[in-house]
């Protein structure tokens, strides 16, 4: 069987993911905080709470109840907020990092026991070198973080292939949230879902620049 999970299904690049897998056959799993907005959705779908790992542990039992091992595994979950440092409060600095950084660690952590040993691991990034901006510091700064990270997962777990997907500007509901425009060429949830399809079947590994 063909098994794929996505964390972070109900946004914009997560629900464009499982639509792209459904069409290729794949039994697809979402995991979001809140019920799919897309539509087909996931054929199984789990709601999920980063801030209890009870939850996200018997999640992944559930999960293990029923399919086989995951072969297609993506995080597409994520966060920002325009606030420069003198204004932004710790707790809205905690909710981005978490968004970001923290909770890719905590689904990658509960999901390894039910990866295929060469399953491949797709993690959405960003060009975090050109979101060094004011105002986008806690975003800019997971984000750079989280290339470490992947780095150095991809090196513990050698068998599987890892990808840091770093779109450019994307179509999503995240542009409501700063003060920015959207760039006349931003790709559409869809078009980057292909493009990550595209290197699955190419295996694919390391850094993926879609911009």
């Amino acid at each position: 069987m063909k098994n794929a999970m996505v964390w972070g299904s109900s946004g914009a690049i997560g629900s464009a993911i499982i639509n792209q897998l459904n069409r290729e056959g794949w039994t697809t799993i979402g995991l979001s905080r809140e019920a799919s907005k897309s539509l087909p959705v996931a054929k199984l779908e789990f709601k999920v709470n980063f801030e209890d790992m009870q939850n996200l542990e018997e999640t992944s039992y559930l999960i293990s109840q029923e399919v086989d091992e995951v072969k297609f595994w993506v995080y597409a979950g994520g966060d920002i907020m325009y606030e420069k440092v003198a204004d932004m409060t710790p707790g809205n600095w905690q909710s981005v990092v978490d968004a970001n950084l923290n909770n890719v660690f905590s689904a990658v952590h509960y999901s390894l026991p039910l990866l295929a040993e060469s399953a491949h691991m797709f993690i959405i990034g960003a060009v975090s070198e050109r979101l060094r901006l004011p105002g986008l510091a806690a975003y800019a700064a997971s984000k750079a973080g989280l290339e470490a990270f992947v780095e150095t997962l991809a090196k513990e777990e050698r068998k599987k292939r890892v990808t840091i997907v770093r779109p450019g500007a994307v179509t999503t509901p995240f542009w409501d949230k700063v003060p920015l425009n959207l760039p006349k060429d931003a790709a559409s949830a869809e078009k980057i879902a292909g493009k990550i399809y595209e290197a699955f079947l190419s295996e694919h590994k390391g850094k993926l620049d879609l911009v």
